[in-house]
């Protein structure tokens, strides 16, 4: 019998290792096979993907990213991460009923997270972050009841947390940053007691942190940046004694930090609360953190001195404090000599005062960023500074440094921005300048800067933007400023005193986009070479002495957006390709010699679009030029008529008396353009008073910061910012919205020539590009202290007497008196309302927002109609605008009337006690 027992036990072993060989042998394998087959045909592999084991010759346990149990042979890993793949995840997935782990993180997975996840009643982590994956995250994922990893971060969800998530008691990570989800998070997520990493930025989560948050004991990470979270931070974040990491940066959070807040945080590595409305003392228990790398209290409102205690973060590598009203002197840099591993300090804009200490140049060489723009910090540039052989961002613009530039700032050979605008330095460029081959970005302008500019500028390769405007530079530009190896988007060279004719080699800045060189002593021609810039977008050379014709090669600029070429000496006729540019909106040819008839389609046929005063022997045009008719040359084959001598003494007075007439009125256009100088580079739009770019407006308003967000309109949004320490408003022109580049012109248009007491004052205008090339539209308006008058009607905490109503509807009164019977051309502002109208110191009311008004060109009969459709905001806009009449004088009247309804009710003509026939002249009526 042994023998027959030993071949009974050969052959039940071998049938065995066959059976474990063959997923037939188990059903439960067989459906972990299939399941598998299922999700690998709806993925897209690429060739080198890694998925070609996935086939029939071997045991699916053997496929590359599947593991198995050993006991019982079921899948339990599936690791499909950083595979390139795309496709989407398939239901069969819930069959790998043994699942604990799924890793698909790191592709390009689309559509919708399969509800079937929910079958996976073991698994314990799921990875499904940096896809493109969709829809609402599955309500029934709450079955997952073992569940301790769940990252969807980085993908394109939307809706709400399933309010399941919050019976996940095991749940230790969760990670849904960056996706598009809503909803009050903390209602959700707050009675997960085990959690160690709450990370929820950058969606559009709502509600408050609950002060229950204390609870999670072991929370390690707490980022929820980027969301709209209000209210205060609870006492009990400081229960949270494992913390490292807090981040509740870009959110709407307020009120004055709990003093004991950092008290019990001793490992807290990363405290952001970047752009919100915190407000008060930064509290001394802070000092506590002496583990800190990252340190971010920048835009909110925080007063009061830098504690000195900043300088025993050794750790530190991350400073920012900008955007805050933070005072004393600027010394306390002396302290964060101590913090050996900085990399970027942000101190401005601030209130910060006194001498800018020497002991800059003794920061850590390791310094990357270095921002103290809007500050008003007096002092030298450091010497020493140029020892910071680390640094890609030096700002320093807006300050008060006087003093020079060392002339060894070629050392700081990683520099990429370097802002010094807006000081009073002096002396000349350093050449040493153009050895900085990162540099991308050089803005001197507005000091104080002499002598030429440096040629070797043109050898920093990666320069694309090079702002000189408003110094005391003179000379040539030589070839090599334009020749060298820099490939330009933006120079600006205006308000200087160069000289000569300008290099042939702007032809070789083929990537050129604006071009500013008004106001300087240039001569000569225009090169033809000019005309290479196919890119160009911007063109700004008024106030020099070029002369001769346009070049025929600017037939190639069809890009062009903008051109100013007043205050020249160029003649012949006006070239016919300018009609061919359907994207040009401004064209000012004023103050030269230009002779010939003026065309009337294209840019032409708009009158506030086009300038062309000053030039005598031009004729045409549409009838808004008021330009003489041109006459056309009698054939040769006629006979000429004899003028009696009678005749030629009667042409010959009236001549005379049309020269002094035109000599008279030259100068008084002449007088009246140093007043109100017409459009041009520095606003991009108009000539006003001041100049400025993109750059300066980012910087004066905090980044666009939502603190110093005042309101959204339709075209835009306006923010209070502070140009030349001047407090102002700033709207900025949301060009993806249909209309918003014609509310843009309009009211340049609009409020370029007229002054009034009751009209808001607009400072500048800028039309440029942002960093990303992308359009830029913003006016600049004085400041009203006191908001809208929408928000006193309306607002719950203000209160208006009724003398003070009636002072605001005599002011406004006035300011439409003056637009529909003061100006030259009658202008009608189509959108008269409370929110329209702001109100200064003295509660004197202005009128602003003319992104619809409309000048009346001629007279137009109440009933006559007009395609342009309903003018101004329902409610307000007159009856017959919605049955096509065009824009009028009346219709400005009837908004005045519910204006002042509005006024002595205190109620909206939209307000919700109006329905069902019930309207404001109703109630009016019935009191």
């Amino acid at each position: 019998m042994k023998p027959i027992h030993l071949i009974f036990v050969f052959v039940m072993q071998n049938i065995t290792v066959a059976l474990s060989f063959r997923s037939v042998g188990y059903p439960g394998n067989e459906t972990d096979h299939n399941a598998l087959l299922a999700i690998k045909s709806q993925l897209l592999v690429p060739s080198n993907g890694g998925l070609s084991s996935w086939n029939e010759s071997i045991n699916h346990c053997s496929w590359e990213g599947v593991t198995c149990g050993r006991k019982h042979n079921r899948v339990t890993r599936l690791d499909l991460s950083s595979k390139g793949m795309a496709g989407t995840i398939s239901p069969f997935i819930g069959n790998l009923s043994f699942l604990k782990i799924l890793y698909l993180y790191n592709n390009s997975l689309n559509g919708k997270i399969p509800t079937q996840l929910a079958h996976l009643s073991r698994l314990q982590e799921l990875l499904l972050n940096n896809n493109t994956l969709v829809g609402e995250i599955p309500g029934n994922i709450s079955r997952c009841v073992n569940l301790r990893l769940f990252y969807l971060d980085k993908n394109k969800l939307e809706g709400k947390l399933p309010t399941g998530l919050g019976a996940l008691s095991k749940l230790t990570e969760f990670n849904v940053q960056m996706n598009h989800l809503k909803g009050v998070l903390f209602d959700i997520i707050q009675n997960l007691t085990s959690l160690v990493k709450i990370a929820a930025s950058y969606n559009s989560f709502t509600g408050t942190i609950p002060n229950n948050i204390g609870r999670i004991q072991n929370l390690i990470f707490l980022e929820v940046g980027g969301n709209q979270l209000s209210g205060t931070l609870p006492k009990s974040l400081s229960n949270l004694s494992s913390l490292q990491f807090l981040t509740f940066d870009f959110n709407q959070l307020h009120g004055e930090l709990p003093a004991d807040v950092g008290v019990n945080m001793p490992r807290l590595t990363y405290f952001n609360l970047e752009g919100n409305n915190f407000w008060g003392l930064i509290p001394i228990t802070i000092q506590n953190l002496t583990a800190l790398e990252l340190f971010d209290f920048s835009d909110n409102n925080f007063v009061g001195n830098v504690p000195s205690y900043i300088g025993n973060f050794h750790n530190l590598n991350y400073f920012s404090l900008g955007g805050n009203f933070l005072e004393g002197d600027i010394n306390f840099i002396d302290t964060l000599v101590n913090c050996s591993h900085l990399r970027l300090l942000i101190l401005g804009p601030n209130h910060f005062s006194g001498i800018l200490p020497k002991s800059v140049a003794n920061l850590s060489t390791s310094l990357e960023w270095f921002l103290l723009q809007n500050t008003p910090v007096s002092g030298k540039i450091p010497e020493g500074i140029t020892n910071l052989d680390n640094l890609e961002m030096l700002w320093m613009d807006n300050c008060k440094l006087t003093g020079s530039i060392p002339q060894d700032f070629g050392k700081l050979y990683k520099l990429e921005q370097f802002a010094v605008s807006s000081n009073r330095l002096e002396g000349r460029i350093p050449s040493s300048l153009g050895n900085i081959s990162h540099l991308s970005g050089l803005y001197l302008d507005n000091n104080l800067l002499k002598e030429s500019i440096p040629p070797h500028l043109g050898n920093c390769q990666s320069l694309l933007y090079l702002n000189l405007s408003q110094n005391e530079l003179s000379g040539t530009l030589g070839d090599e400023l334009f020749g060298g190896s820099a490939t330009f988007i933006a120079v600006d060279l205006s308000n200087n005193h160069l000289e000569g004719s300008l290099p042939l080699e702007m032809s070789k800045q083929s990537k050129l986009l604006m071009l500013g060189l008004y106001n300087n002593k240039f001569s000569g021609f225009i090169p033809d070479s000019l005309g290479d810039c196919a890119d160009l977008q911007y063109l700004y050379m008024e106030g020099n002495s070029f002369q001769g014709n346009i070049p025929s090669s600017f037939a190639s600029l069809a890009s062009l957006r903008e051109i100013d070429v007043s205050q020249n000496n160029l003649s012949g006729p006006i070239p016919e390709f300018f009609s061919g540019f359907h994207i040009l909106y401004y064209l000012n040819l004023s103050y030269n010699d230009f002779e010939g008839k003026v065309p009337t389609n294209s840019v032409f046929a708009n009158a506030s679009a086009v300038f062309v005063a000053g030039n005598s022997r031009l004729c045409g045009g549409i009838k808004q030029l008021h330009l003489p008719k041109c006459i056309e040359k009698k054939s040769s084959g006629k006979k000429k008529r004899i003028m009696t001598r009678a005749l030629k003494l009667i042409i010959a007075v009236i001549c005379a008396l049309v020269g002094i007439v035109a000599i008279a009125s030259g100068l008084y256009l002449a007088s009246i353009k140093k007043k109100n100088t017409p459009l041009s580079s520095g606003s991009m739009m108009g000539r006003v008073t001041m100049k400025v770019s993109y750059d300066m407006l980012l910087k004066a308003t905090a980044g666009f910061s939502s603190e110093n967000l005042l309101g959204i309109g339709s075209f835009g949004s306006v923010f209070k910012g502070i140009l030349d320490e001047k407090m102002v408003a700033v709207k900025v022109l949301n060009l993806e919205h249909h209309g918003a580049s014609k509310s843009f012109m309009a009211e340049c248009n609009a409020l370029r020539n007229v002054r009034h007491r009751n009209l808001i004052s607009i400072i500048t205008a800028c039309s440029s590009i942002d960093f990303q090339r992308n359009d830029f539209r913003a006016l600049v308006y004085e400041f009203m202290p006191n908001g809208s008058l929408d928000k006193w009607l309306h607002g719950g905490d203000r209160n208006m007497s009724l003398a003070q109503r009636v002072d605001v509807a005599i002011d406004v009164a006035h300011a439409i008196s003056y637009l529909h019977h003061e100006c030259e051309t009658p202008i009608v502002h189509c959108d008269l309302k409370p929110s329209n109208i702001l109100l200064d110191d003295d509660m004197v009311a202005h009128v602003g927002d003319f992104g619809l008004a409309r000048f009346l060109t001629q007279p137009r009969h109440p009933n006559q109609s007009s395609t342009i459709g309903i003018k101004g905001t329902i409610g307000y806009a007159a009856p017959e605008y919605g049955l096509g009449s065009g824009p009028s004088t009346e219709g400005d009247v009837y908004s005045y009337g519910i204006l002042l309804l509005e006024l002595m009710t205190g109620k909206s003509p939209t307000d919700s006690m109006f329905k069902e026939g019930y309207s404001l002249h109703m109630h009016a009526e019935a009191a």
